[in-house]
């Protein structure tokens, strides 16, 4: 298929059809001759890094505004699982996480995208060459859509074989379904602690949606039992009167919601937290959710700020601003007032696709015109919206004054946008996968 700008332009800016940025990411950094994986197939090549949100949409949206550019994805997976609506799964309404799960068979096919099924270990702005554990492969422009990586390091006695005590779930896979079990062998009467870090962080709804989602499991099956949600910020900081009067009507005997509770110091064996180091709470469940920063191999490129945590870009074209013909997008990025969602980094990779491919036809690029749409269901029946819409502005991303807004307030709406969400979701990944 092919998409002329004009037709694009106007397209992205009416709307989108997207969804918590790409999970893919890369875990170590090599140095070191290693052998090519395929010489260009034409002049020009992009290569896309990470197979979620942001990724595939690049992929396609470059091969579908300029057919003789070469593209190729690299992910490290053959089937991405989409964290958008994995609480889902926390909370009973889905049995598992197939619904949630695509594959890229015909996404590259459809669209003549070359996949590589590999970890990046390194990447050489200067020689503008991605290492992986295959091989190496050279571009003219590397989009990177890495998601996020835990600070691990900030939490005393969080280790890796802690979260599997605790797990985080905040990547979409085996630590949801090793959190689910865990709340399914829970006994009737047993607490559960959801902790939560301080923005920014992937998903701004996402700890509140859970906190709904497990409460519901709670009250249909185990309703003795009591849900702690310790927020490491001072305030709800996301559809706060909406989630407020979820947890009032629906959840009152069961969630606690506990404000300013940054958590410091973890103990596994007893499955403990330390507020500040001092204050404890203890849970027979604990989903210990860390505070995070970009996908490894965007700090190991050295892609991240003086903060060490994210990506800073040109808010126009996405390309980095630390090291030329990278562009970040998604999570891992600092894209002003957008937040760090799906669907986000969907209307991003698009953006940034357009722009790409306008910079290597020497032609005029576009600026952002962004969107952002974030549902979190409430119970099996009802969801709650929060949406937003986007402009560059003195070199920044700022929100459009008078855009957006919340769910009424009186949840008039709600059995009706849990529907939306469901559309929602099938139309991203099928965008994404097709």
């Amino acid at each position: 298929m092919t998409l002329d700008r004009r037709s694009f332009i106007k397209m992205i800016g009416g709307a989108s059809t997207a969804a918590l940025a790409g999970c893919a990411g890369a875990p170590a950094v090599s140095s070191g001759a290693a052998a090519e994986l395929m010489p260009k197939s034409s002049g020009r090549r992009v290569v896309v890094v990470g197979g979620g949100y942001g990724g595939t949409i690049a992929a396609r949206y470059v091969r579908m505004l300029d057919a003789s550019i070469e593209v190729v994805l690299i992910e490290r997976n053959k089937e991405y699982v989409s964290c958008p609506f994995s609480n889902y799964y926390l909370g009973g309404l889905i049995k598992d996480l197939s619904p949630l799960t695509i594959g890229y068979d015909k996404l590259a096919a459809n669209h003549g995208i070359k996949m590589v099924y590999a970890e990046v270990t390194g990447i050489d702005p200067a020689a503008k060459v991605v290492t992986t554990n295959s091989g190496t492969l050279t571009y003219d422009r590397l989009i990177l859509s890495p998601g996020i990586d835990f600070r691990n390091e900030e939490i005393e006695g969080y280790t890796e074989e802690a979260s599997h005590v605790m797990p985080h779930a905040w990547k979409a896979g085996p630590q949801t379904i090793a959190l689910r079990k865990q709340l399914l062998d829970m006994r009737d009467g047993g607490n559960v602690i959801i902790s939560m870090p301080l923005v920014p962080y992937r998903c701004p709804p996402g700890p509140y949606e859970r906190t709904c989602m497990i409460a519901h499991y709670l009250k249909q099956h185990k309703p003795k039992s009591k849900l702690f949600l310790l927020d490491a910020n001072p305030d709800v900081v996301a559809k706060k009167p909406l989630f407020m009067k979820a947890w009032n009507t629906y959840y009152k005997d069961i969630v606690s919601y506990v404000p300013a509770k940054k958590v410091t110091k973890v103990d596994a064996a007893t499955k403990t937290l330390f507020v500040e180091g001092i204050e404890d709470h203890k849970a027979d469940v604990v989903n210990f959710i860390p505070p995070q920063r970009a996908g490894h191999i965007a700090v190991a490129a050295g892609l991240v700020g003086e903060d060490k945590k994210w990506c800073p870009v040109n808010a126009t074209t996405f390309e980095s601003t630390l090291h030329k013909g990278i562009h970040v997008i998604g999570d891992a990025s600092i894209a002003g007032a957008m937040p760090k969602s799906g669907y986000s980094a969907n209307s991003e990779a698009k953006v940034c696709a357009t722009n790409v491919v306008a910079l290597m036809n020497g032609k005029e690029t576009v600026e952002l015109s962004g969107i952002n749409v974030c549902y979190s269901a409430i119970n099996d029946h009802e969801s709650i919206s929060v949406a937003g819409v986007y402009k560059v502005a003195d070199g920044k991303i700022i929100g459009v004054p008078n855009s957006g807004g919340i769910s009424p307030v009186d949840f008039s709406q709600t059995k009706l946008e849990h529907i939306y969400a469901e559309s929602w979701l099938k139309n991203i990944l099928t965008e994404m996968s097709t």
